[in-house]
């Protein structure tokens, strides 16, 4: 018998709204609703999209030296973070690759990181076996993580809590009050899209789901279309586009890397990876655009003109912003141009395509 799946707080929510479920990362998650993957794709684009993101582990770190200890993992500036702020980095490994990648953000008091799903278990038991004396680690398993995205969010969530929401910075952090109830607030978020996430407690997920899908901007969205968001927006799916195997010189993440970082090191991987942001690394993430209609799938081979070998796809289907299909892969560093032509390998017939600049649609975060 499988795994017995686990179900977020906002399970019966979904299903009251016509969800189909299916498995993802240990958990029954609502794939798509009723309007179907497309219309939830440009609902979120033209209006606002509910998402639930409850299934991501939540994480406190407190203690004194906790941002410094955590720069021992990552090769993120933790310890340059201002309050409030946050950014996105990854846990490596002594070979350079991604063991996950995260969110954190400087509280006053604390830490509050966001980490996979997938990777959760993995995550703590790796911070744990590294932790010094006087820093302490608490997993939030009593909140519930909702995001709402699109270009109406900011409008929406102003109604529920304070005018200050819509001029958060984006990739900030604050607590207020969302529903009469203290949450916290970031701005950030999965779609290309301005919008943020809230984290909860579990007793008032369902109230505040209801709440915001009341709104006339605000319509449910299942992982189908969370997918095809994240793809037009080029940002990478852990255990796809990255994992353990792959470096994040590799992934086209060096921007997540900062100076000081880069140059003092002192992180797992740390040489492997200053070495391949000072010489280049063998091959890289790219966005590809085939040709045609016929969208392109993970693991589908990506040769050049005479066959030979130069990469694979990592994520790819039909962006229904861009009009057609889109993909990302990983080819060799020669072939990594903006339109460099390829041949993409779908049901054995070579497909043309060429190297396409990522994002494949513009990013449109808050920037005041």
């Amino acid at each position: 018998m499988g795994e017995l799946l686990k179900r977020t707080p906002l399970f019966d929510l979904h299903a009251d709204c016509g969800a189909k479920f299916a498995p993802f990362a240990g958990y029954e998650m609502p794939v798509q609703f009723p309007a179907g993957i497309l219309k939830e794709h440009t609902q979120t684009r033209n209006a606002a999209g509910l998402f639930d993101v409850s299934h991501m582990g939540q994480v406190r770190i407190f203690g004194t030296g906790a941002a410094e200890w955590l720069e021992s993992l990552v090769p993120g500036d933790i310890a340059g973070l201002g309050p409030g702020r946050m950014r996105y980095t990854q846990f490596t490994n002594e070979a350079g690759g991604i063991l996950d990648d995260l969110m954190v953000t400087r509280f006053g008091d604390h830490l509050f990181l966001i980490v996979n799903a997938a990777c959760k278990t993995a995550d703590l038991d790796h911070m744990k076996a590294a932790l010094p004396v006087g820093v302490t680690i608490e997993e939030l398993d009593d909140r519930a993580l909702i995001a709402l995205q699109g270009p109406s969010a900011s409008a929406v969530l102003a109604r529920h809590s304070n005018d200050g929401v819509a001029t958060m910075p984006f990739m900030s952090s604050t607590e207020i009050a969302v529903g009469g109830v203290e949450c916290i607030v970031s701005r950030c978020g999965y779609t290309g899209e301005d919008g943020f996430e809230i984290s909860t407690p579990v007793d008032h997920a369902i109230d505040l789901a209801e709440a915001l899908l009341a709104e006339a901007e605000v319509g449910p969205i299942g992982l189908g279309a969370r997918d095809s968001l994240r793809l037009e927006a080029g940002l990478c799916l852990y255990g796809q586009d990255i994992d353990a195997t792959t470096t994040p010189v590799e992934a086209d993440l060096v921007w997540s890397i900062g100076k000081r970082r880069r140059a003092d090191g002192g992180f797992p991987g740390d040489t492997i990876i200053q070495g391949q942001i000072a010489d280049g690394a063998t091959r890289k993430r790219v966005g590809v655009r085939p040709t045609g209609r016929a969208p392109v799938r993970a693991h589908s081979e990506i040769i050049d003109a005479a066959g030979a070998g130069l990469g694979e796809i990592t994520s790819g289907g039909f962006g229904p912003t861009v009009g057609g299909p889109v993909a990302m892969g990983y080819v060799a560093r020669g072939s990594a141009v903006v339109d460099t032509p390829m041949q993409v390998m779908v049901r054995g017939k070579a497909l043309p395509a060429k190297v396409a600049k990522l994002p494949f649609t513009p990013q449109r975060y808050y920037r005041g």
